[in-house]
């Protein structure tokens, strides 16, 4: 018989709507991949408020989720609500090849999809970095916001040359001035277009002099199928910066 899921995180539920179609019942209004999740899934919100009594009507088997991206109130309701919840904790490359393999085996999957091994020899493929640039990473604006410490996305740029100016921080997601930025020692500013959409004519200006690499968000900061071709399209968004 069939896992009914419902997947809280948009990266997770890429990953199982490609690995085992048809177990989704529910997903939030941010899993945009891939476009067409399938017949008869139902929408439940964001993954910071969803709607607990829509996915409580769901009856789904499992609901999957993620420490940092949703919030520990709704899950506890989910719990009392009689579900199983699966909570994930993705902080490096490594903790998300581990976690997908648990997500995936827990919604049924049949052993390890082709795009994890891909995925997988994408990233151990890689050659050391020649060089290593300094960096800053801004994931929001108004205000400056970055990353920290012990992130996921740090860890993939650390793999691709990059050092993470802010890497030491206690926070993980430090709010800091953008002079501060400015004066930190960074070489590169690396601009996502999600969380904040940067752009090219929204970020690279409050940088002057200093080269702006944008980046697919996506790359960046999911775990899931992207993980197959992120080393090559951030490694060319990063290339592409040096001037």
């Amino acid at each position: 018989m069939a896992v009914r899921v419902v997947s809280l995180v948009p990266s997770l539920t890429e990953a199982v709507a490609v690995t085992v179609p048809g177990a989704l019942v529910g997903a939030t209004d941010w899993c945009t991949r891939p476009a067409d999740l399938g017949p008869g899934v139902v929408r439940v919100r964001g993954t910071k408020n969803p709607d607990v009594p829509a996915i409580l009507a769901l009856r789904p088997d499992l609901v999957v989720a993620n420490e940092e991206e949703n919030r520990e109130p709704d899950l506890a309701a989910l719990r009392a609500g009689g579900l199983d919840v699966l909570v994930t904790e993705v902080r490096t490359l490594e903790h998300a090849f581990a976690e997908l393999e648990r997500v995936l085996r827990a919604c049924g999957a049949n052993g390890s999809p082709q795009w994890l091994e891909a995925a997988r020899a994408a990233w151990d493929g890689l050659p050391a970095p020649v060089e290593v640039r300094r960096a800053v990473v801004p994931i929001w604006r108004r205000p400056w916001m970055v990353l920290g410490r012990d992130t996921f996305a740090g860890d993939l740029l650390r793999r691709l040359g990059v050092e993470n100016a802010y890497a030491g921080h206690e926070e993980r997601y430090p709010r800091v001035p953008v002079g501060e930025l400015l004066s930190c020692g960074a070489e590169l500013a690396v601009l996502p277009d999600e969380p904040y959409r940067f752009t090219a004519d929204d970020g690279p200006e409050a940088f002057p002099g200093m080269p702006s690499a944008l980046v697919d968000g996506r790359m960046l900061t999911w775990y899931g199928p992207s993980l197959a071709e992120a080393p090559t399209v951030l490694g060319e968004a990063l290339r592409a910066a040096r001037r």
